[in-house]
């Protein structure tokens, strides 16, 4: 059995765990390759664990043409998450649209109003939730372990791709026709929100095109924070 033929087994059988054993569970997509991995996994196998998306407002074209791709591909309809309209509005209204240049706080601020208050939404009622985080993306992910425990939302999490390298989740959505942001042709490895994402040079961290005017330790939108802080979730002791 070759490396990568173990990995998705190994992958696949986390997400049938998930299924059984702590449901209600939903996967927290950001239509990017690794997610588009896992999206494939989970309706393939007719997983009951549900899909959902954070469509901020400021999305390129092409991530939200993915929702189109899901729905040809697997007849299954991806739910969108948005932020309050009257949260942007007073952001906007009194920082200006595209105040996150100014400084990572206010960066972090237009995160938390366009992500992380739709992501606590989006979670609500659920005993876990799924990324499709990998260690090999940052310094910032370095420590990822397949199994945490969110303990600041009282919940698992679960990031079933965490050792997984870039290479491994290209070969599977060749392998198994898998659509995906064709971004990633042009040089997009880690996608986001369309002005906080830049194309990356050969050699370049595959997360130097996101919030690429900040420094690596930062850059994190806080859907993986616990209290205002970047710390690593515990690691669940029956992982």
């Amino acid at each position: 059995m070759s490396d990568l033929t173990q990995r998705v087994a190994d992958s696949q059988a986390t997400l049938a765990r998930i299924a059984s054993d702590f449901s209600p569970a939903v996967f927290a997509s950001s239509l990017a390759a690794e997610d588009m991995v896992l999206t494939d996994m989970i309706l393939r196998a007719k997983l009951p664990i549900s899909i959902f998306t954070l469509e901020t407002g400021r999305l390129h074209a092409e991530t939200l043409g993915v929702l189109d791709q899901i729905r040809a591909t697997y007849n299954y309809d991806v739910v969108a998450f948005r932020p309050e309209p009257a949260a942007v509005e007073a952001y906007v209204t009194q920082n200006g649209l595209n105040a996150f240049y100014d400084s990572v706080e206010m960066r972090k601020e237009c995160c938390r109003i366009r992500k992380i208050e739709p992501l606590e939404r989006a979670l609500a009622g659920n005993k876990a939730w799924i990324t499709g985080q990998r260690r090999a993306q940052s310094t910032t992910r370095a420590g990822l372990d397949v199994q945490e425990d969110d303990a600041a939302r009282k919940m698992a999490k679960f990031n079933p791709l965490a050792d997984w390298s870039e290479e491994d989740v290209w070969a599977y959505i060749h392998a198994n026709k898998v659509p995906y942001n064709p971004l990633h042709d042009r040089g997009y490895p880690s996608i986001g929100c369309e002005p906080c994402t830049r194309a990356i040079q050969p050699g370049e961290d595959v997360r130097a095109g996101r919030w690429w005017w900040e420094n690596p330790e930062s850059k994190e939108c806080g859907l993986h924070v616990v209290d205002g802080k970047l710390v690593r979730i515990n690691a669940a002791t029956n992982n």
